[in-house]
C-alpha cells in the first residue's frame, strides 16, 4: 500500500518458532491471537502488545512465549503488526493495542480474552489521527 509504514504478518501457531529468523519480527509490536473454543466452538481473540527488549527480541518472541501457556492453548494462528521503521515507542505501542482491542469489542465478531482492559496511553490528538490511520490500513491488510 502506498505510503503506509506498516507490514503485517500471518502465522500459524505451528510456524512461530521457524519464523525467528525473520529480524524485522525482533521490534516492537501488536500481535492478535486466534483460535477457537474446543468446547463451545466460540471464536477466541487475544490482543497483545511487545516492546523490543535489550537481548534482541520483540513481537515474535513474545508470542513464542505464549506457547506454553494453557490459558492460550486454543491460539491456532497469529497476527503480527509491526512498522517498517520501527518508530513505536510505549505511547504508541499502549494506544494500539488499547485500540485493537476496543474494536474487537465493539464488532463482536470474536470473544476477546485478554485478562485485562489494556491502556490507552496518553498519545497527543495529532499522533492519535497518525495511529488512527495506521490501525485503518492494518485492518484491510488484516480482512
Amino acid at each position: 500500500m502506498d505510503n503506509w509504514v506498516g507490514k503485517v504478518y500471518l502465522i500459524p501457531r505451528t510456524e512461530i518458532t521457524r519464523s525467528k529468523d525473520r529480524p524485522e519480527l525482533a521490534q516492537t509490536g501488536i500481535y492478535l491471537l486466534f483460535g477457537t473454543d474446543t468446547e463451545t466452538g466460540e471464536e477466541l481473540l487475544y490482543v497483545g502488545q511487545a516492546r523490543e527488549r535489550k537481548n534482541g527480541n520483540g513481537v515474535l518472541a513474545r508470542v513464542a512465549e505464549h506457547l506454553g501457556e494453557e490459558k492460550l492453548d486454543y491460539f491456532t494462528h497469529a497476527i503480527l503488526i509491526i512498522d517498517s521503521d520501527n518508530s513505536f515507542g510505549p505511547t504508541e505501542i499502549s494506544y494500539l493495542e488499547n485500540a485493537f482491542y476496543q474494536q474487537a469489542l465493539i464488532a463482536d465478531r470474536v470473544r476477546a480474552v485478554n485478562g485485562n482492559d489494556p491502556s490507552p496511553g496518553n498519545v497527543t490528538e495529532e499522533k492519535k489521527a497518525a495511529l488512527d490511520e495506521f490501525i485503518s490500513m492494518a485492518k484491510i491488510l488484516i480482512g
